[in-house]
């Protein structure tokens, strides 16, 4: 059976937006920067290496979950199911520093 090439999955919540806006915006405020700091420790440190590539690939190559999966070999399903446990990760690690 054929893969269905016709699945989008374009993360469009406020969590996209938040983790889109801590790492793209060139701001110098030092909270800012300090959040973008620890948020690249923690893709860098605490991901698996496939939820590091899929996130680095999403956020900063700005390539859709389709193009991904195509990429790696997956279906965009997966690549959506490891960027959601990528996320709750982040902000699980995130949670601890902001608090």
């Amino acid at each position: 059976m054929p893969r269905r090439e016709s699945y989008s999955d374009t993360f469009t919540g406020q969590a996209d937006k938040n983790i889109r806006a801590i790492l793209c915006e060139d701001d110098e405020e030092d909270s800012r920067r300090r959040l973008r700091r620890v948020l690249l420790n923690v893709i860098k440190n605490e991901l698996t290496p496939r939820q590091k590539e899929i996130i680095m690939l999403y956020y900063f190559k700005n390539i859709d979950t389709v193009q991904i999966g195509k990429m790696l070999g997956i279906t965009p399903q997966a690549v959506s199911g490891a960027m959601a446990r990528a996320r709750l990760r982040m902000y699980k690690i995130l949670k601890y520093y902001l608090i």
